[in-house]
């Protein structure tokens, strides 16, 4: 691990600053009697890489909402035999609150003077609704959203276009993420980083891990 001076903090979006996606779709599976490790799998793809699953596709911006929801559509009925709305399985999502351990987390970075990014896999879409959730012009130096640049994580193209925008090294720099391949990812091209887990008690455990890499 590298012993270089921590300048700059990046942060994920959806499951640090706002409850996770990932749970909101197995919670609401569970409830319509599905097998949420199926319903992940057919709404979001195989997270952790980077393909042409719709989800996928519409994160780069290269598809829009309604293509990528009918083709998940149709990979339910081929997976699980009937159609599935995958928005309106996340809708939970809309009636969650902010971290604020992590908005006072992140002014805290830019205080000490560390440069501090957010780097998102979204949809161009999801926009409007996202972005006034958080203060983002004042919590962070540059914003990546993935569907504007055409590149999502794990994509190691991705993480190296954020930190040439924030004018740091990888080994400078921590990231934080809820999805175990963006950290793998992370890691993989050389910053530090930290996974935060599903569960609201698991941001006390992240925040501690992160103020250990800061020291």
């Amino acid at each position: 691990m590298s012993d270089a001076p921590v300048r700059a903090v990046i942060f994920d979006f959806g499951g640090v600053f706002i409850d996770s996606p990932f749970t909101a779709l197995v919670e609401a599976a569970g409830r319509e009697g599905l097998d949420p490790e199926v319903v992940l799998e057919v709404v979001f793809g195989p997270y952790d890489q980077d393909t042409d699953h719709p989800w996928h596709r519409l994160e780069r911006g290269e598809v829009d909402l309604g293509v990528a929801r009918d083709e998940i559509v149709a990979i339910a009925v081929d997976r699980i035999g009937r159609p599935i709305e995958p928005f309106d399985l996340l809708a939970a999502l809309a009636g969650g609150g902010v971290r604020e351990q992590f908005v006072d987390c992140c002014r805290a970075q830019r205080a000490a003077g560390r440069r501090t990014g957010l780097l998102t896999n979204n949809a161009a879409e999801f926009e409007e609704f996202w972005r006034p959730i958080i203060p983002l012009d004042e919590l962070f130096d540059d914003v990546v959203d993935s569907s504007a640049v055409g590149l999502r994580k794990p994509d190691p193209r991705v993480y190296h276009l954020a930190l040439e925008r924030l004018g740091v090294s990888a080994a400078e720099t921590v990231f934080v993420d809820d999805a175990p391949g963006n950290v793998v990812g992370a890691r993989a091209v050389g910053m530090r980083a930290v996974l935060v887990g599903p569960h609201p008690d698991d941001v006390s455990v992240a925040l501690a891990e992160l103020d250990d890499l800061l020291a």
